[in-house]
């Protein structure tokens, strides 16, 4: 599916570099006319000549090089991909914040084709919060991101920071460039974030959850050709194009919202982490601080997913999500079938990495069947591993 497609690769200076004689390798084998950017960091791991010998085309490197045209421009016209592998924090920063200080980074600036990262570099260089800013940042501005994988690093450590495989950089490179639209005419109902669970006027209960699942996988069914209906508790999250969203606070409106669509809905995905309690009774004003302290009365709310499943229509499929703390598998595998649902997602929210608030995720799919665990990837990359899943159980002839 790459056959033909220009792919312009930057390579930056990290020691996975040398993995991106074997992406180049894959990408032309694949078909695709490649053409590759150092930045002088990385020709000390790999110099130019390997990738003009693996992709038959110059390789660039200098910005000021004698020429006949405005590289940096010429071959951002030329792309129909730009990917970069490795990505390294310094690439991040400079691609987040507009820095064009090499050629390809100037690239970068005047590419107006998909771009795909795959960001390689120690643990806490990855944790540190300005790379994390700076991914967030180049997700939000619609980059999309392949890794990183945990594994063993150049340092030593075993830990988050490798980059994804060649393998999978194609195969999201060529997921990035031939969409899918397996979903035309599938109607989706996703439900994503938090729900607020009043005590008084100014205070009230909720939890972690951020919605950047629930977004992610309305944006992927979206892609894919689904009419999707998005019902969001309070996040600080843009719509996509396309998507009908629904608003709401606390778990009874999203559980209103959810059953009175729910019927129409050909796929559930039940993303949102809904309280699982709330106050028995709630204060119509500021309840007052004194000694004695205070006795919170709580009461469960609607299992929601529950509900769902005991409602579920003929050639309906209910997907629901098990974040866990302990015991992970074991639980998510409980709430398949206590819920009645088709496919349970689970995750270990105690990672840092995965779960509430991160852009990236791992997760185990589990059906009666059998369970599938997904690699830590970013989250639009886990929504189209879910998708997937779920194509399989409706039927390829149906999805």
């Amino acid at each position: 599916m790459l056959k033909d497609r220009h792919i312009v690769l930057g390579v930056t200076g990290g020691i996975a570099a040398y993995k991106a004689c074997d992406l180049t390798s894959r990408l032309v084998k694949a078909g695709a006319r490649v053409r590759v950017v150092l930045t002088e960091h990385a020709c000390h791991f790999v110099p130019p000549l390997t990738f003009e010998t693996l992709s038959g085309s110059p390789a660039y490197t200098d910005t000021f090089a004698p020429r006949a045209e405005m590289e940096h421009i010429s071959l951002a016209k030329w792309a129909d991909a730009f990917v970069v592998a490795p990505a390294t924090a310094n690439c991040l920063a400079k691609l987040a914040n507009g820095i064009g200080d090499d050629l390809l980074s100037t690239t970068a600036l005047a590419m107006t084709a998909p771009v795909l990262i795959a960001p390689a570099m120690n643990a806490n260089m990855w944790r540190h919060p300005a790379t994390q800013a700076n991914f967030n940042t180049l997700l939000a501005r619609g980059v999309r991101a392949v890794g990183p994988a945990s594994g063993r690093l150049a340092c030593g450590d075993d830990d988050v920071g490798r980059m994804a495989e060649p393998a999978e950089i194609v195969e999201a490179l060529d997921a990035l460039l031939n969409p899918r639209h397996d979903f035309a005419g599938v109607r989706v109902m996703v439900t994503a974030g938090p729900t607020v669970e009043r005590i008084d006027p100014v205070r009230y209960i909720t939890n972690r959850s951020t919605g950047k699942m629930g977004y992610a996988i309305a944006e992927a069914a979206r892609d894919r050709g689904a009419e999707v209906v998005l019902v969001s508790g309070p996040v600080a999250l843009a719509v996509p194009a396309g998507v009908e969203r629904v608003s709401v606070e606390s778990s009874a409106q999203l559980c209103d919202a959810v059953l009175e669509r729910g019927a129409w809905a050909d796929v559930v995905i039940q993303a949102a982490a809904p309280a699982d309690f709330r106050p028995v009774s709630v204060a119509d004003h500021k309840i007052k601080k004194d000694g004695a302290g205070m006795t919170l009365a709580l009461e469960n709310t609607t299992d929601i997913a529950a509900e769902l499943g005991r409602r579920k229509r003929d050639g309906q499929l209910l997907v629901a999500f098990a974040a866990e703390t302990d015991d992970v598998l074991e639980n998510a595998r409980g709430k398949l079938v206590r819920k009645n649902a088709d496919l349970i997602v689970a995750n270990d929210v105690t990672r840092t990495d995965a779960g509430f608030g991160a852009n990236t995720n791992a997760v185990t799919l589990i059906t009666r069947e059998d369970m599938r665990a997904l690699p830590l990837m970013s989250k639009r990359d886990v929504a189209d591993g879910i998708l997937d899943r779920i194509a399989e159980l409706r039927g390829g002839d149906r999805a």
